[in-house]
This record gives structure tokens, sequence and C-alpha cells, in this order.
């Protein structure tokens, strides 16, 4: 599934561009020319920045895309995940210069993490989210390591579905991505590999 439609850049830096672009065209205008080339390099680096790129989702139905550009940095196991009990935890550190986008790690329900789902009590205030298969697997995504304060911000509601590798949020400047699986997925991934958002596979639930 491909996800929302969307330009090249992530719309939420738009703005900016434009902004950028007017400031280029009235530098080239009225000002010197040097002016006009630091201006046209910021515009540059902001589409690298914003950059939101359409990927090939895999064909893997219980398969666990990243959800980030960047390097996984650590697969361990929690004694007490997230929601609760034991779980594989993978880390990822996000790419500068990776796409502006996250993407939704596997196909499901997006669940409220300040609510209770059965026996599973939650309570968790950090910026994440919390996605359950439809055979009743829990795949958590969160985000931690925040530049000047911009969490990450999501643009998909409690209640929602989100297919595997759909676009889900924006990432400004998070430092970190961090996944909890369920303890009986297979890991597909090392620390120290290169991962591609919505491309690549770094684990498979089980399919009941």
């Amino acid at each position: 599934m491909e996800g929302r439609r969307s330009p090249f850049v992530a719309p939420e830096g738009m703005p900016f561009l434009f902004v950028t672009a007017v400031a280029f065209g009235l530098a080239l205008r009225y000002l010197d020319i040097a002016v006009a080339v630091a201006i046209a390099l910021v515009f540059i680096v902001l589409i690298l920045i914003f950059r939101d790129p359409r990927r090939g989702i895999p064909a893997s139905p219980h398969g666990v895309v990243s959800p980030v550009d960047g390097r996984v940095v650590e697969v361990d196991l929690v004694d007490r995940g997230v929601l609760q009990g034991e779980a594989h935890r993978v880390l990822i550190r996000i790419d500068s210069f990776g796409t502006y986008t996250a993407r939704a790690p596997i196909e499901g329900k997006i669940m409220d993490l300040r609510s209770s789902n059965g026996d599973k009590v939650v309570d968790y205030r950090t910026n994440a989210m919390w996605i359950q298969t439809d055979e009743g697997h829990d795949v958590v995504l969160q985000f931690r390591g925040h530049r000047f304060g911009f969490a990450p911000r999501s643009f998909i509601r409690f209640g929602e579905r989100v297919g595997q590798g759909q676009r889900c949020a924006y990432l400004r400047l998070t430092r970190i991505a961090e996944l909890h699986l369920p303890i009986d997925s297979t890991i597909l991934v090392k620390p120290g590999q290169l991962v591609v958002a919505g491309s690549d596979l770094i684990a498979k639930v089980p399919p009941a």
C-alpha cells in the first residue's frame, strides 16, 4: 500500500520552500548575486530535509517494514515492553537527510496508548504509535531525541487503519525511532545495517 498521495516534498515543508523561493526572487532582483546564491543553497537544503519520495512496499503481509530511513544501532530484548511483557526492541538512528515522513511498520488499527485493551493497561506519555494487527499482534513505534523540542507529529488518528508502509507522521528533527515487536517475531536486521523507510523489512510477525 503506497499510502497518502503527496508531492516529492512533504506538505508540511511547502510554506518554508515558498518563502525561500520568494526570498530568492527578491534577492536576485534587488540584492547582490551572492545573497541569491546563498538563499538558493538554503532552498536545496530544505528540499533535502523535507523530501518525501514514493517508496515501493514489499509484498509481505506479516512483514514489519522500517518506519524511517536510517541505521540500526541496537537489537535487543526488553523485559517489560511498552504493552507489558517481554518484547523485541529495534533502535534506528534516523538519517537527518532521509525521508521526512515516517511510515507505518505494519498493517493494522491504531490503538490509544492511554487506554485499556483487554488485559493490557497502557499509560504511555511520549511520542508513540500503537498498531494492532488483525491477528492481535501489538507493534509500537516511538520516537525520542527531539532536537529543539520539535517532536514528531502524527496525522493518523486513533481507531484508523493503516497499511504497511503508509505515511503516518512527520518526523521533524527526531533522532531515534524505537520499535517494540512481539516476542515471537523473527528479527531480520542487525546493528550497523542501513534501512529504507517503507521498503526494507526489519522483522516478521507470526501469521496467527
